[in-house]
């Protein structure tokens, strides 16, 4: 990096550097000896040229082609859409190798995290009851049950939005001016205690699927629900059936003994058309779930060795600087969980994209390595055949702030693994049963990909971001990382770490790594709440294994 002029070749090979401030047209900037003009503005962020580029030439960044020239460019004008196109070497498997050198992790020798232990050996970083409907025409009972629940038993949100309403309200009645208003909320009222300390919160998987779509809809909705039932910061279970819909009730019962044979928790079943009445259906849910309240508040939380961690690692938001500072940092945090015993997710294959081959070196089962091709070529091809591809992946806010090419992107999301090895590769709620890295198949979507890292039993998330994601998941901690001083600021609300010291060169990647890791430790215990679950950002979105990138 030049410190001076703030800019940053991020692989040796690379002929292209980053600009960390703004470079305006003109402005000469020094690396490694040699001066570059700039052409054209570069905005921090995005990247400029090394040297000159015909067209076909390729364009190297984290060590790996990234895209080829589209015209004729000289050193210091700016990489766009216009002038690089997406580009990445193909890939196979071949015995490899890898050699990982593990962190140091002895200072967390004798670190635990306080957990509600289940009965399985699995530790929870929260302690939740989970209401499932079966199909679409329950969500509004899930609505009835949870503004019931939610206000009387203590976990709204916040009443301040009321509070402005009614405010509003006032003004119109009164005749005064409405735009003008200062909405300002000087004594909120005081927030309804809750009843049940030690149960975490409610959580609905409000849906659009069960009926209608096809049986294979249906068939990996099912899963996806009977893996959250299981899941470790998941106590007990209520499930709202219509009846008549494809997805029996029967199915997620079979499903859920499937996906876990010692499957103990309480599950409770309420199937509207062979109720009295919709009230008759709602009140006994909501006292039936009540007791079971009673019983999962009795669990407290225990110390448990931070082994028993597995954290999905996922961006959303991205930008030019994510796979600069914030990826990165989480790699290393990924690394010593890994070191530690624990286990890591990292999915969204349509962002792996351009990363293949590393990958693959670093998966030691040759059937898991193979595994990982055949999804990711049968995914891309499925977008292909629909006029699509990974290589369209990079959304409008990405390439705005830097990401041009999908490869571009991927190689940056892809360092949130780490570099240790991949132990096992997941095809969609399938389980992660080896402690250590796991490769899990989901959309890049943001919301799609944080709903199937939970199945996969992520009891923690690291979110990271560029230009700020207001998203979360039901049942699993959502922790958001900045990539940027800048955003961290602008988005306090809803940002939980900041890396923007490594951009600024005040903390390196191994620094902020182990912050991170002491933030995670925190939040399994229940000392601090992410932001995400403070504002009850509870994202559900299931993937029907259509296209989407």
């Amino acid at each position: 990096m030049s410190t001076k002029h703030k800019i940053l070749q991020v692989h040796e090979r690379d002929n292209v550097l980053v600009a960390l401030d703004d470079l305006a047209k003109g402005e000469q900037v020094t690396f490694n000896g040699i001066t570059y003009t700039l052409l054209e503005p570069v905005p921090a962020k995005h990247k400029f040229f090394m040297q000159d580029m015909q067209p076909g030439d390729e364009i190297i960044m984290y060590g790996v082609l990234v895209g080829k020239a589209q015209v004729a460019l000289k050193a210091g004008n700016r990489m766009s859409t216009q002038n690089t196109k997406h580009a990445a070497e193909p890939f196979a498997y071949r015995p490899y190798q890898y050699q990982w050198q593990p962190p140091d992790v002895s200072k967390y020798a004798n670190r635990t995290f306080n957990g509600y232990h289940r009965a399985d050996g699995r530790v929870g970083t929260a302690n939740y009851w989970l209401f499932l409907p079966t199909v679409f025409c329950e969500n509004r009972n899930l609505d009835v049950i949870k503004e019931a629940l939610h206000t009387q038993l203590g976990y709204e949100v916040t009443d301040k939005y009321k509070q402005k309403t009614q405010l509003l309200v006032e003004l119109y009645q009164s005749g005064a001016d409405i735009a003008s208003a200062d909405l300002t909320i000087r004594e909120a009222m005081m927030p309804v205690k809750r009843i049940f300390k030690n149960v975490d919160g409610i959580k609905f998987l409000n849906h659009q699927g069960g009926c209608g779509g096809t049986r294979q809809d249906a068939a990996t909705l099912s899963k996806l629900l009977a893996a959250y039932a299981d899941h470790p910061n998941v106590a007990g279970v209520t499930i709202l059936s219509l009846g008549c819909q494809n997805l029996q009730t029967q199915n997620l019962l079979d499903d859920i003994k499937k996906h876990n044979p010692h499957f103990n928790k309480p599950v409770y079943v309420f199937e509207q058309q062979q109720s009295q009445s919709e009230e008759q259906l709602i009140t006994e849910a909501i006292q039936k779930t009540f007791t079971g309240l009673i019983e999962i508040n009795k669990l407290q939380r225990q110390p448990a060795t931070l082994d028993k961690l597995c954290i999905g690692v996922k961006c959303g938001g991205s930008d030019g600087f994510s796979g600069i500072s914030a990826n990165p940092a989480v790699g290393y945090t990924s690394d010593l969980v890994v070191a530690l015993g624990g286990k890591v997710l990292l999915a969204e294959f349509p962002e792996l994209c351009g990363a293949e081959q590393q990958l693959i070196d670093r998966t030691i089962d040759e059937a898991a390595a193979k595994k990982f091709i055949h999804l990711m070529t049968t995914y891309n091809s499925a977008a292909q055949s629909v006029g699509s591809g990974f290589d369209m992946n990079p959304s409008p806010g990405n390439i705005k702030d830097g990401l041009i090419t999908d490869a571009i992107k991927s190689n940056g999301a892809a360092l949130k693994g780490g570099t240790s090895p991949v132990v096992d590769v997941l095809d969609y709620t399938e389980p992660a049963l080896k402690p250590g890295l796991s490769l899990v198949c989901t959309p890049g979507n943001d919301v799609e990909a944080t709903t199937g890292k939970a199945p996969s039993g992520a009891t923690l998330i690291l979110f990271t971001t560029g230009l700020g994601t207001p998203t979360g998941n039901p049942v699993c901690p959502t922790i958001k990382v900045a990539t940027n001083s800048t955003l961290a600021r602008r988005m306090q609300d809803i940002i939980d770490i900041n890396t923007g010291s490594i951009i600024e060169g005040e903390k390196t990647i191994e620094q902020m790594g182990e912050e991170i890791l002491e933030y995670c430790i925190k939040a399994a215990s229940g000392e601090v709440i992410p932001k995400a679950v403070l504002l009850n950002q509870d994202d559900f979105i299931p993937w029907k294994r259509g296209v989407s990138l």
